[in-house]
């Protein structure tokens, strides 16, 4: 178990990148979430309709308020038609209120539309780019990162397309608007306050680079706090058999205090940069109006132009505000765009090509496979070579074992089968078509494998079979089952088929969880079949049953099969032995034995220890 630093959990790919998007030190980012946002092009105009109509009865409110205060409050000693105008006045407050509220709700729910549609979009991208990830790219990003950046960083653009874009607009306009009518009130005021303002924003926008800053740090603890914790919930056994529960707990809480400690640092810098906003512009404003109280003492103005002058005043600084706390919500979703945009910009080592060939019709003894040549170091270890110049043929049906010790680059021959890695050097073909010319597709769907560590979903045995094979009925399904020797411990679940067997199969025993991943390869009914130690988790009885299973599904398909135990490879057509990424021995078990090399000294190790443990018995 080892804890990840962000630096080297980041896909190596994506670094770049993110030094380029961090030395931008702006919302830039955001604009890489375009793609996510083109299609909705007519929400968005609705939204928009919704926005001015709201931002222009705001902005109509303090002319109501000056007609008010000059000609209904001014001339109420006039009698009848002030009184009148007073009506009018409030009906027309109450009409843009009205109006006001309409649009607001309508810019409300297209919005929040647009947040929840867009965020996930967002999620299904990039879960969908990730899955088609070649195993590389999961050495060294752990998948609680993943997830991290799935939820939490997606949560954050939720709240920016959801709101903050919507509520940036609305004050622009809000701004925009606020000052064009200060300068109609009053030139002289207005100019003194936009000088004033403009040297306030500065602190404003350079405190704010910092805000950012802080915000990807933020979001990097929080990664750094989940991809630990899935690491020890998915080893769980592990942890408390060496009795590190107190251990594992304590990095945790020590991982979360580090994330508590950067967000702090962070929610201290918003709540500074919101302070010197609200001080320093209202401050301004404080000043202006005392200017102009001064104003309407000496006559120059009238009470009126004051009030409305106060009201616009309000609505700028108001919406200066506003812009300030939306500009701290941008950068967070800045950064959170930047570590999503990361992900989708990895671009796998392993990608079907653009013209892809086909595969020749199916021969009725299975398919043929051919190595020329292969060289091959695991991007990780790049200076060690787990396979060096292999050949090797494999005829339609035939049966291969391949045996040796470990790190011989035995389960590294699966690998490259399934085109999980390309070589560097030399050729893989499957029925004369190099594998690198057919779609990923077509081939792993030509390929059924058993693998040592049995992958069992968070779903029932009979969906678990299935996914060999997406389409099948359930009498295919239980058809291989039987085959695999596993409908029997099935049927006697609690529900049968319907049994949900836990997460990662809990519920199962290990035999039994090898079992249903053998009738999940056998459900996919391949030409060429992979076993990695496919009776390895069995007891005697039940190796012996799907043993004889195995063989029964051999026949018509070609098998490579990976075993440490040789009592299992004794009928192979071959046996291939490997040692330090090379062949060194190729021949049947009996003339294997006769030769006295590597598999004779296994054979005898195995045998022996095997007629001993019977005697002894």
């Amino acid at each position: 178990m080892t804890t990840s630093t962000t630096a080297a959990s980041t896909p190596s790919a994506a670094a770049p990148s993110t030094t380029r998007e961090a030395k931008k030190g702006s919302i830039a980012t955001l604009r890489g979430l375009t793609p996510f946002l083109a299609p909705y092009k007519r929400q968005f105009a609705m939204a928009g309709v919704a926005l001015v109509v709201a931002a222009g009865s705001t902005l109509a409110i303090p002319a109501a308020f000056k007609q008010m205060i000059d000609l209904g409050f001014g001339g109420a000693g006039a009698g009848g038609r002030s009184i009148e105008h007073v009506d009018l006045v409030f009906l027309a407050l109450f009409g843009l209120a009205t109006l006001l509220a309409l649009a607001t709700a309508a810019r409300f729910y297209t919005v929040s539309w647009l947040g929840e549609r867009v965020t996930a979009d967002i999620r299904s991208a990039v879960y969908r780019h990730v899955v088609t990830q070649s195993p590389e790219f999961f050495e060294t990003t752990q998948t609680g990162e993943v997830l991290s950046r799935i939820t939490t960083d997606t949560t954050l653009i939720q709240a920016v397309v959801g709101t903050s874009i919507s509520m940036a607009l609305r004050n622009v306009l809000l701004f925009i608007g606020g000052l064009v009518m200060l300068f109609v009130t009053s030139v002289k005021l207005s100019a003194i306050i936009i000088g004033l303002l403009i040297l306030t924003v500065l602190p404003i926008v350079i405190y704010g680079r910092r805000v950012r800053k802080l915000s990807r740090d933020s979001q990097d603890r929080i990664a750094d706090a989940s991809a630990m914790a899935g690491e020890i919930l998915n080893a769980m056994p592990t942890v408390q058999a060496f009795t590190h529960e107190t251990i594992e707990s304590t990095r945790f809480g020590a991982s979360v205090e580090n994330a508590f400690g950067t967000a702090m640092r962070r929610i201290r810098a918003r709540a500074v940069l919101t302070m010197l906003a609200i001080v320093l512009v209202f401050g301004t404003i404080v000043f202006v109006l005392w200017l102009g109280a001064h104003a309407v003492l000496a006559g120059t103005m009238t009470g009126g132009d004051l009030g409305q002058f106060i009201l616009y005043a309000t609505i700028v600084a108001g919406a200066i505000g506003a812009l300030s706390e939306v500009m701290g919500e941008a950068q967070r979703a800045a950064g959170a765009t930047e570590r999503l945009l990361e992900l989708i910009s990895v671009k796998s080592k392993i990608e079907s090509p653009a013209q892809p060939l086909a595969l020749p019709p199916r021969a009725a003894s299975g398919a043929a496979l051919s190595l020329q040549d292969v060289g091959f170091s695991y991007p990780s270890r790049p200076d060690t070579a787990a396979l060096e110049h292999l050949s090797l043929d494999i005829q339609p049906g035939e049966t291969v074992a391949v045996v040796g010790p470990s790190g011989a680059g035995k389960t590294t021959l699966f690998q490259l089968f399934l085109r999980f890695y390309d070589p560097q050097s030399g050729s893989i073909k499957l029925d004369g078509v190099d594998i690198t010319r057919l779609d990923l597709h077509t081939l792993r769907g030509a390929i059924g494998i058993v693998p040592q560590d049995t992958v069992i979903f968070s779903a029932d045995a009979m969906e678990n079979i299935r996914y060999g094979r997406a389409d099948a009925s359930d009498e295919e399904v239980i058809a291989a089952a039987k085959l695999a020797a596993a409908h029997e411990f099935i049927e006697r679940l609690p529900q049968g088929y319907q049994s949900f067997l836990g997460e990662r199969g809990v519920r199962l025993s290990g035999g039994q969880r090898q079992r249903i991943a053998i009738a999940r390869a056998l459900l996919k009914n391949p030409p060429l079949l992979l076993l990695d130690e496919a009776t390895s988790a069995l007891d005697a009885e039940s190796e012996r049953l799907v043993q004889a299973a195995l063989e029964a599904a051999m026949v018509g398909r070609t098998t490579v099969i990976i075993a440490h135990r040789l009592a299992t490879v004794q009928r192979a057509d071959r046996i291939i032995v490997m040692e330090d990424g090379k062949i060194v021995e190729t021949g049947t078990h009996k003339s294997l034995v006769e030769l006295g090399g590597i598999y004779a000294n296994l054979a005898a190790l195995q045998f022996h220890h095997v007629h001993a443990a019977n005697s002894t018995h």
